[in-house]
């Protein structure tokens, strides 16, 4: 019964990788309606799962109370509120998440700062299906990276001394050396009284020689 439900598990996890990335929430956060509505549709057609937000306060609001609901965020640089920056920043000290800066600005010196904040990803406007089809990516290496992380902190707790163990290992190795330190006794004793013995001996024969 145990490996029939341990093969049906099986099954359904690999149905879920081939379904994988469809439904992969998305928050976008573009103060633009126009901009946010072309994303939204760009999303679905990938047969992601878009939620959208058209300003900074609300797109943390809406992270912070359910966090565990999105995958991924796209956020627009320049906004009113917060820049895109900010948001990165933020999400980068509460949760762990990636994030995808969106910009008509498409200097390298504006790309390199949205990618020294953290962003996995820089998208300059306007965004095309190709653009938005394989964000999925940096969710599967995200989660490839701290599965790796989680088994590595595994090995390492694996690998440590545990104190009863060590203080298993260092009564063992006290009662060995007991045991080395009675034996060596017994030697010396065993030899100090055959001296003796041989010293008798040696004082009977003289005595009966003369």
């Amino acid at each position: 019964m145990g490996m029939m439900e341990e093969n049906q598990r099986e099954r359904m996890e690999d149905a879920t990788v081939d379904q994988f990335p469809e439904g992969l929430r998305v928050l976008a956060v573009d103060d633009d309606c126009v901009c946010l509505k072309v994303l939204e549709a760009l999303l679905r057609r990938c047969i992601y799962h878009p939620t959208m937000a058209m300003d900074a306060k609300t797109a943390l609001k809406m992270l912070r109370t359910m966090k565990v609901k999105f995958d991924l965020v796209i956020t627009d640089v320049r906004m009113p509120d917060m820049d895109g920056f900010k948001i990165r920043e933020l999400i980068g000290l509460e949760m762990d998440m990636p994030v995808i800066m969106l910009s008509v600005d498409c200097y390298k010196k504006v790309v390199l700062n949205g990618i020294n904040h953290g962003a996995c990803d820089y998208l300059v406007k306007p965004v095309y299906t190709n653009d938005i089809k394989n964000i999925w990516q940096h969710v599967e290496s995200r989660r490839r990276s701290q599965a790796i992380s989680h088994m590595s902190r595994d090995n390492a707790n694996d690998e440590r001394v545990h104190p009863g163990s060590l203080a298993m290992s260092k009564d063992s190795k006290n009662k060995r050396n007991d045991e080395y330190d009675s034996n060596k006794n017994t030697e010396s004793t065993h030899s100090s009284t055959t001296q003796k013995i041989q010293g008798w001996h040696g004082q009977l024969s003289f005595k009966t020689s003369f």
